[in-house]
């Protein structure tokens, strides 16, 4: 057992994860006053069983995280996601090297260079990966257009939106929605 006022998890990527993990915390009778993606407060340092939140956050598919390399990749990961997922629709698109040094507090060579070693990717590339998922989900909404989708991720044109996501897709956004939509039938015929 370990005194700590707040703990690192690995894999909470959205609402519904912060949940999940408050409540099985809840259910250990840890003292939870605030939870964000990928982080754990307590209204007061505690001992903690490492062991068996350990166990519990695993059969929920998350992961105690304990080395500082692995926080710091965490918390890398979960400022992509804020940043490329979580953006405010009107709000300035920022630049994601400015953004990550804001938010972490290091310069973005040594993140990148932390990052490339363990994760075998760049942060650029991991970047892209949630960008294109991001895409796909926007498309599958149907609301906005790929000029909307594309202003509001940050893409410099239309065209560089559709050429990273053929890149990455095999597909063009066009394409993606298309066979979307010839895989669904109206409801009257299911």
């Amino acid at each position: 057992m370990s005194t700590t006022s707040e703990i690192r998890v690995k894999n909470m990527v959205c609402e519904r994860c912060i949940k999940a993990v408050r409540q099985k915390l809840t259910d250990l009778g840890l003292p939870v006053k605030h939870i964000e993606l990928g982080k754990v407060v307590f209204e007061k340092p505690i001992e903690l069983n490492k062991e068996k939140v350990s166990k519990t956050l695993e059969d929920e598919g998350f992961e105690l995280i304990d080395d500082e390399t692995s926080k710091l990749i965490s918390r890398i990961k979960i400022s992509v996601i804020n940043h490329i997922h979580h953006h405010k629709n009107g709000e300035t698109f920022h630049n994601l090297t400015d953004y990550l040094e804001r938010e972490i507090g290091k310069s973005y060579s040594s993140l990148s260079t932390t990052f490339s070693k363990n994760e075998g990717r760049t942060i650029e590339k991991f970047s892209i990966q949630q960008r294109i998922e991001r895409v796909k989900e926007l498309l599958i909404y149907g609301e906005k257009t790929i000029s909307e989708i594309a202003f509001e991720l940050g893409y410099s044109s239309t065209q560089y939106l559709s050429n990273q996501f053929k890149s990455e897709t095999g597909l063009t956004p066009t394409q993606f929605k298309k066979l979307l939509s010839s895989n669904r039938k109206p409801l009257d015929e299911v």
